[in-house]
């Protein structure tokens, strides 16, 4: 019986993730829509990939952004429907079709703002949200990330991330070709790079954490303090000086940027001799840290 429940409530689980992925799809599809037809689209600037290939149809073609779109993602589906995974490639059909749609549907409003400064800022970074729950629900909108997957299932080496900004950047230099104007380039340039660091910090966050190397002879004293005054924990890991030939024990600590300070400063102030190496982590799970 607990058998039969328990996988009741597995079921049940998956069929929950599948929902909640799926409306994070549409989600996404629409705030990315909101960043395109209300500041990109009308000041003629461009995000790379398919979406900048159908800013230029748009203006000089009167055809619809959001059909575009929908238009040129058909042929990669097609050929992709083998490659990729088959739920994969039916969120990634939901994410197409509802972007195309939001975007078409939005075009009929009035831009938000005609400054193209303001539009680079603003479009770049709500676009770059809308990819952010994109990926966090691992679904896609076709386009550059469809070429690049599939690249990369024809030829595993090729790096994704290169391919990716080798489009965008002939998508956007065709832009600037269209429309005859440098500026245009220049801010869909901003545009696409802030549209990454948004991805970046939803993505992965903006509470980047340290990781601290402490070596010294006065281990045991700076470990009590660091407990006792910051509230962080620390590891002992042995090692040795291949200079000196000494083993030693090496205390690593990961702490929030605010605790660095206070712990360099305990390092130093009960061995000035310590040796501490300070370094960037992405992310930190477990006791202590947000999991």
């Amino acid at each position: 019986m607990d058998l039969v429940n328990e996988k009741s409530e597995e079921k049940k689980l998956k069929i929950r993730k599948v929902i909640l992925e799926i409306l994070g799809t549409i989600l996404g599809s629409f705030v990315m829509a909101l960043g395109v037809s209300l500041f990109l689209l009308p000041n003629q600037l461009s995000s790379g990939g398919v979406a900048g290939v159908a800013t230029i149809t748009y203006y000089l073609l009167n055809i619809p952004m959001g059909t575009m779109i929908l238009l040129i993602n058909i042929p990669l589906f097609l050929i992709s429907i083998l490659k990729i995974g088959k739920y994969f490639f039916v969120k990634s059909i939901i994410g197409t079709v509802t972007l195309s749609f939001f975007i078409d549907f939005l075009d009929k409003f009035e831009a938000l703002t005609e400054d193209r400064f303001l539009a680079c800022v603003y479009g770049g970074i709500i676009l770059g949200i809308g990819t952010a729950i994109l990926l966090k629900v691992n679904s896609s909108t076709g386009g550059s990330d469809l070429v690049s997957y599939l690249a990369k299932k024809y030829k595993p080496t090729v790096q994704s991330g290169n391919i990716i900004v080798i489009i965008d950047i002939i998508i956007v230099t065709l832009n600037m070709i269209c429309f005859r104007e440098i500026e245009i380039g220049l801010y869909s340039a901003i545009a696409i790079y802030l549209m990454g660091k948004m991805i970046d910090i939803l993505f992965e966050g903006i509470d980047f954490t340290k990781l601290m190397i402490i070596i010294s002879d006065k281990n045991e004293e700076i470990y009590e303090q660091i407990k006792d005054k910051v509230e962080r924990g620390t590891t002992g890991l042995y090692g040795k000086g291949m200079y000196t030939g000494k083993e030693k024990l090496i205390l690593m600590c990961a702490a929030y940027r605010n605790d660095v300070a206070k712990i360099k400063m305990i390092a130093r102030k009960v061995d000035p001799r310590s040796f501490i190496v300070i370094t960037n982590s992405r992310e930190v799970v477990g006791q202590g840290f947000e999991k």
